[in-house]
């Protein structure tokens, strides 16, 4: 395969357990010849108010999210999603990311 256009599922896990979020989207992922692959896509619907916040907020914690195809039950390839103002996302694969975050959260 040296490129997919379809459908996936963008998957925000908090932990191992628990899934906080999950965004449909348009995607095109593309294979050069040494097998490297870039991604690219849009949310499959436009989101509203209430889930671009919830959106913004996610990518502003960590835009760390695993990405799922038609037929699997939950993501096992993780990458950093970089949204464009044109709201055109670029999906890089984070294979060495642990996981782990540092957020502080300003109670005051």
């Amino acid at each position: 395969m040296d490129r997919f256009v379809g459908q996936g599922r963008l998957e925000w896990w908090a932990n191992q357990s628990i899934c906080l979020e999950m965004y449909d989207i348009d995607i095109t992922v593309t294979v050069d010849a040494v097998g490297k692959w870039r991604a690219t896509g849009r949310h499959a619907n436009a989101l509203d108010a209430t889930q671009r916040e919830g959106w913004d907020f996610l990518m502003e914690m960590d835009p760390h999210f695993s990405i799922a195809f038609p037929g699997e039950d939950c993501g096992g390839i993780t990458v950093r999603v970089v949204e464009a103002e044109d709201e055109t996302l670029t999906l890089v694969a984070a294979p060495d990311w642990d996981g782990s975050v540092s957020v502080t959260f300003d109670l005051t």
